[in-house]
């Protein structure tokens, strides 16, 4: 028998903080198989003490390297049977500054992760997801994929991808009895929030402070859902409207706001 025992199973990226960490929490507490990855083992260490090692398998992972994602969903199949009912592609990286001023390397970090990565993982566990009737493709967008946001323009166009990939799966991976949704969350509570932003954060309205377990609670209610799109919280979806309707306002609405 796999280590899994017939539990439904969840393979998480970013898993050693923040909304991944959060996650692994709360699908463990619904009885469910964890499979955390990261390029943290420290943080996976004390996950795994946490969560108990009979209910997680845990190992680091640069989800822009491939065949490093290849191996990590080997690990995850042999663990689980060759099960995978949610692949959660939620690693992600940020970095703040004006086009001109931030280096092509670093620009090129932030591609690889945040897009590269879901494409890697995407590929990587295609063929359990197949074999798992009602599986899910999950994936972490942003709010900045509403519309394009200053000073973190290479960000807001990897998340502008992956919103745009996810609805084109969404559609192609039917033929699978696969489902395809993502998370656009504004303002979280995770190491990636500078302690600046969090003192900045309003009280009220769509760009407040939001804790990384409400992520969670959204990636739980997709799996029982068909929604396609996930606002945390969900008046950032005024956001995809206002785009949308007029683009040059919300656009000059957004550079007044521009510090670095």
């Amino acid at each position: 028998m796999s280590q899994a025992a017939g539990r439904q199973s969840i393979f998480i990226t970013g898993a050693a903080s923040g909304m991944g960490r959060e996650t692994a929490r709360l699908f463990h507490e619904k009885g469910w198989f964890v499979g955390a990855f990261d390029v943290n083992p420290a943080g996976l260490a004390a996950l795994q003490a946490e969560l108990g090692a009979v209910n997680c398998i845990i190992q680091t992972l640069d989800v822009s390297d491939k065949s490093q994602f290849d191996a990590a969903v080997a690990t995850f199949g042999a663990a689980t049977g060759g099960r995978m009912d949610i692949l959660f592609n939620n690693a992600g990286i940020i970095m703040r500054g004006f086009f001109d001023e931030m280096s092509f390397e670093d620009q090129l970090k932030i591609i690889n992760v945040n897009l590269i990565g879901v494409l890697n993982g995407t590929h990587a566990a295609l063929p359990l997801l197949k074999d798992t009737p009602n599986a899910l493709c999950f994936n972490t967008s942003s709010s900045s994929a509403t519309m394009g946001m200053p000073l973190i323009a290479v960000y807001s166009a990897s998340k502008h991808a992956v919103k745009g990939l996810t609805e084109a799966l969404s559609n192609e991976f039917r033929r699978f009895d696969i489902r395809c949704a993502d998370a656009l969350p504004g303002l979280i509570r995770t190491g990636m929030t500078s302690d600046e932003f969090l003192a900045k954060a309003p009280d009220q309205g769509p760009f407040r402070l939001i804790e990384a377990v409400e992520v969670a609670k959204v990636v739980w209610a997709s799996y029982h859902s068909e929604q396609l799109h996930w606002y945390i919280p969900e008046d950032l979806a005024g956001l995809d409207k206002a785009a949308g309707d007029n683009p040059e306002l919300l656009r000059d609405k957004l550079g007044r706001h521009m510090e670095v």
